[in-house]
């Protein structure tokens, strides 16, 4: 691909750099982030469609949110403001998106009346935010005008960064999206480092060089995280977010979310074996996402120091048995939705029904491994409070 400028980017190669401006920073630096757009619109391959494993963590997730408005919001907090501000970052194109809202929405309500202030009516903002290059066409297409109760607005932009003016948040929501990198870390794509994740796509039963390169940009993008939304939240306000997260190397290799990935993992180094796919390109593709430790994030929240971390804890599954129902193409589908956007980048979107063809045949070779896993039994909810 042709170096150059196109639509808010910078084109490297096969890799789509955003190039979006901090906002705030005051000397104009641009922070370069990798951008990884779900997939759009409303075929059978868009994440609206297959986004099912995210949705049912989000509904285990809500009465933690509900129980969070009501042990943390205070009646002085609601009076001194006439507009209630929520933004959900990472958004993509729904409808988790806006069952999230709903719950925020609904629970601030409740807490209004269960303080005896029938009379305070709030106005809700509500900013969904995602790259540029996510599908927000859909997504406003999608958000019911009828019986809605809030004032929307779309934000594009990386996380990894400020987005918002000081001050101007009170509740900010997220879900499986921070455990996305801004960037895979260099050191796992140069052939020449320790690092070097040949053969593999992540930092999961990888070597100790790789899953220490991981956990630093971990480390480095919570940091960013953390000090925007300290910029960003008011005094009080609040902060959930659900990813996914590891107990250690026995537990994660249970999981469905690694089965999933691990069957992408065989069926790349299967092309390349055979030619279909170039084979430097496989041993340095690697995804730009990583499963933390409880305690890491932990310490990242409380060395940066602005929050106080008043909920920490592992989901309750809904969806026991979810991984036994699912077939090869079902399986092709969750990995597709959100992954075909960076692997087109890299190795071409010609390449990308054979690649999921080959995932689905090698699924099916391997349904008892996909079965027997634990499904979302490994997601962490996060809630943190902004010090004064």
């Amino acid at each position: 691909m042709e170096s150059g400028r196109k639509n808010g980017y910078h084109m490297q190669g096969s890799e789509e750099v955003s190039t979006e401006a901090y906002p705030g920073n005051g000397d104009g630096r641009v922070k370069p982030v990798e951008s990884y757009p779900m997939n759009g619109g409303d075929g059978p391959t868009s994440y609206s469609h297959n986004s099912h494993y995210q949705g049912e963590g989000v509904n285990v997730s809500k009465q933690l949110i509900s129980q969070a408005i009501e042990n943390n919001i205070t009646l002085k907090f609601l009076s001194s403001m006439e507009t209630y501000h929520i933004a959900d970052l990472g958004c993509s194109v729904g409808p988790n998106t806006f069952s999230v809202v709903q719950n925020i929405i609904g629970a601030v309500e409740h807490k209004l009346l269960s303080l005896g202030s029938s009379s305070k009516v709030l106005d809700f903002q509500v900013s969904f935010n995602d790259h540029v290059s996510n599908d927000f066409n859909t997504l406003f297409a999608s958000l019911q005008s009828k019986g809605r109760r809030y004032f929307a607005a779309g934000v594009p932009g990386s996380f990894h960064g400020r987005l918002f003016p000081k001050a101007s948040l009170h509740f900010v929501h997220s879900s499986y999206a921070v455990h996305w990198l801004s960037q895979v870390p260099d050191e796992v794509k140069d052939d020449t480092s320790p690092a070097w994740n040949k053969g593999k796509i992540f930092s999961i039963k990888a070597k100790q060089e790789v899953e220490e390169a991981y956990s630093a940009q971990f480390a480095k993008d919570m940091e960013v995280i953390l000090q925007a939304r300290a910029e960003e939240v008011a005094v009080d306000g609040l902060m959930a977010f659900t990813l996914p997260y590891t107990k250690g190397p026995v537990y994660v290799e249970q999981a469905l979310f690694y089965r999933l990935f691990h069957i992408l993992e065989l069926a790349l180094n299967d092309m390349a074996d055979k030619g279909r796919l170039d084979e430097v390109k496989v041993n340095s593709f690697n995804l730009p996402i990583y499963i933390p430790y409880a305690q890491e994030i932990q310490k990242l929240v409380e060395r940066n120091g602005t929050f106080t971390i008043e909920n920490m804890q592992p989901l309750a599954s809904a969806t026991k048995g979810f991984s036994s129902r699912l077939d090869a193409r079902q399986c092709s589908m969750i990995v597709r939705a959100p992954m075909e956007g960076i692997m087109g980048q890299y190795f071409g979107s010609e390449v990308i029904d054979e690649i999921f063809e080959k995932y689905v045949e090698i699924a099916e070779e391997n349904s008892d491994f996909i079965a027997q896993s634990a499904a979302l039994t490994e997601d962490l909810f996060v809630l943190l409070k902004r010090k004064a």
